[in-house]
């Protein structure tokens, strides 16, 4: 994905060496001025070969090495250039890439620890310090996708993977008749159009004509929604726009972004965007679901990092309004590009500064109530230790591309099919189970996870720390129970999150504690309006019941249930009698002898609260059940 990069000459310029340059390296450094990486490389090496190296000459290497993701190499030189005496906190930063993309962890985080402590303000070594064992997470997520690498790509770049109307569109620089790009060696970039057969494979190559392909870089495509503007990146030498180093005579080109209108003969009446300008660039065009917003990538000043992601407004007309940053919540210090916003207004963008597993991974967020939930990674197979970009997905079929430089890939870099398996957004809910009197964990209590309809969605015990984990879909309101021998049971509502984590406390207390001299105390015994059989709600409160007549034996219970005073004297009475006897026989489907447990009920005759007219609290407060002691139990 380096080869993307190509326009960014600020880039190359992040991790000069405190090392000068001399005569002996001017050749070596004209390649490296132009973005001829590989003929760098090989000039620099033989400066090697002949006992020249330095610091100077070693980051030269990495940095080129880097660029072209040549990770090996790369991770080798930056060893080479830190150990000669270079030590500038970006090299730091990308010689820990390097480590990890190469499989490092361990080695990788050193480098990240020496960054954090050199530019301790710094977003990436913030969120870095912030969350340490952050490998760790995004690998035990698991595959929420399967991925596959499609027929069509090339020995060459492809990257890309836009649909529209029947056509598939991608980014290649399969074309031999273009000029070598000095970065890589590979043609100019241009955009391709596969036709989508009944079989769904792609049929029917197209390299896209003169008015879109130009003899210059062309980048990744997107539409309005009706299909008849395309939105594409292009270099500016199209435009003769550039910048000419003084000193080596080598021309800057940046981005520009550009439109087209759809005819009967393709897409022509090719029109710069009026956002464009000759001092930054703009790519990675996206069109929001709703045709609305237009979101892109550019360095353009008041930017947090290298490359930032923008949106700006998009009319009828295709008129786009004034670039607005997406904030530092989006945005690092590091390149934050690619962006892509899906049906139901998912923010995916690549990114080299939030924490990944090497090179650019695929992060997604999603706005709520006017601000982002938190910046998640999608995780592996869709990240991996290379750069993973350009990604796309339909939120109804679950399907799309995603593009890579990874390792078994046929070019440079790769289109892949995707299919997502699971809910990408997920919470974890981590559970404490605590003695309410002393504070302490409680091991091996059973926790229960229950969703809003009172459906079990998992059961397990807490943990020798009294810890139980979780992991649910975002935005999923749950309950979590728990109960243990010698305890009440209780349970803790968990509110639907798009926190990567939710932390939980469920406070037990022990069972001697609900049983007075008179009565078993229990919380309320809920039942559904004008019903009387027993809610999940009020079998979890008589399972105290249950356990306390376990733990007394010789313990006799008698239950009297009360309504409020809506409906009539003999109603209520008819319908306490039946919700006393359902809970006296719930009672002895638990194993307890029917002997020990009697219950009546008394209607509306001994009110908690005297009150006519009642507030709603003071209905429930007389809308109740009382468990009365009348022989055995605790001594006294």
């Amino acid at each position: 994905m380096k080869k993307i990069q190509l326009f960014i000459f600020a880039i190359l310029l992040s991790s000069t060496s405190v090392f000068a340059q001399s005569d002996a390296t001017k050749k070596a450094d004209k390649h490296f001025a132009k973005f001829q990486f590989v003929d760098a490389i090989e000039a620099y090496n033989k400066l090697i070969e002949k006992g020249e190296g330095n610091a100077y000459i070693y980051s030269r290497l990495a940095e080129a090495n880097y660029n072209i993701f040549s990770t090996v190499e790369s991770e080798k030189w930056y060893a080479k250039a830190i150990e000669a005496g270079a030590s500038e906190p970006e090299m730091l930063f990308k010689y820990s890439e390097m480590l990890k993309a190469n499989g490092k962890y361990e080695a990788s985080n050193v480098q990240m620890d020496k960054f954090a402590s050199m530019r301790p303000a710094d977003d990436r070594a913030v969120m870095y310090k912030a969350n340490p064992e952050y490998l760790s997470k995004i690998l035990d997520k698991g595959k929420k996708f399967n991925v596959q690498s499609l027929d069509l790509n090339s020995k060459m770049s492809d990257f890309g993977g836009t649909l529209q109307d029947g056509k598939l569109y991608i980014t290649s620089s399969r074309n031999a008749s273009r000029k070598n790009y000095g970065w890589n060696e590979e043609p100019f970039l241009d955009i391709y159009e596969y036709t989508v057969a009944e079989d769904e494979s792609y049929q029917a190559e197209n390299l896209l004509d003169g008015k879109i392909n130009t003899k210059y870089h062309e980048g990744i495509v997107s539409f309005t929604p009706d299909g008849k503007t395309m939105f594409f990146s292009r270099e500016s030498f199209f435009e003769n726009i550039y910048e000419k180093d003084s000193v080596s005579n080598t021309k800057y080109s940046v981005l520009h972004l550009f439109k087209a209108k759809k005819g009967s003969n393709g897409f022509s009446e090719v029109e710069a965007l009026p956002i464009n300008s000759q001092n930054y660039s703009i790519k990675n065009p996206t069109i929001s679901q709703d045709g609305s917003t237009i979101y892109f990538a550019s360095d353009m000043p008041g930017g947090f990092g290298k490359f930032d992601i923008y949106k700006a407004t998009l009319d009828a007309n295709g008129n786009v309004g004034t670039p607005v940053n997406m904030g530092q919540k989006v945005n690092t210090e590091g390149q934050e590009m690619f962006p892509y916003v899906s049906s139901n207004n998912t923010l995916y963008f690549s990114s080299t500064g939030h924490l990944g597993l090497g090179g650019m991974d695929v992060f997604y967020t999603k706005e709520i109530d006017g601000k982002l939930a938190p910046i998640r990674n999608v995780g592996i197979p869709i990240n991996s230790n290379g750069d993973d970009f350009a990604f796309r997905m339909n939120e109804e079929t679950g399907e799309g591309f995603v593009s890579s430089n990874r390792e078994g890939g046929k070019g440079s870099d790769d289109i892949y099919a995707i299919k997502k398996l699971q809910p990408l957004c997920d919470v974890l809910i981590v559970g404490a189970v605590l003695d309410e009197k002393t504070g302490k964990p409680v091991s091996g209590a059973l926790t229960t996870l229950v969703d809003a309809n009172g459906n079990v969605l998992a059961s397990k015990p807490a943990n020798t720390d009294g810890k139980v984990e979780y992991i649910v879909e975002c935005d999923t309101p749950t309950e979590l129970k728990v109960t243990m021998e010698g305890y009440e049971s209780n349970k803790v509502a968990v509110k639907g999150s798009n926190e990567e984590e939710v932390a939980v406390t469920v406070n037990l207390k022990p069972i001697e504690e609900i049983i007075t001299p008179e009565q078993v105390v229990l919380n309320p015994i809920y039942f559904d309006f004008d019903k009387s059989n027993i809610t999940a709600r009020a079998a979890f409160e008589l399972d105290n019941l249950v356990q306390v007549m376990n733990k007394y034996p010789d313990m006799v219970i008698q239950a009297t249930s009360h309504t409020d005073f809506r409906g009539s004297k003999q109603y209520n009475q008819g319908l306490s009698e039946r919700r006393a006897q359902t809970t006296i026989q719930y009672v002895i489907s638990k194993g307890i002898d029917a002997s020990r447990i009697s219950a009546s009920g008394r209607g509306e005759t001994e009110p908690a609260v005297d009150c006519k007219p009642c507030t709603d609290q003071e209905h429930e407060l007389n809308r109740r059940s009382q468990f009365f002691i009348t022989s055995g139990g605790p001594k006294k």
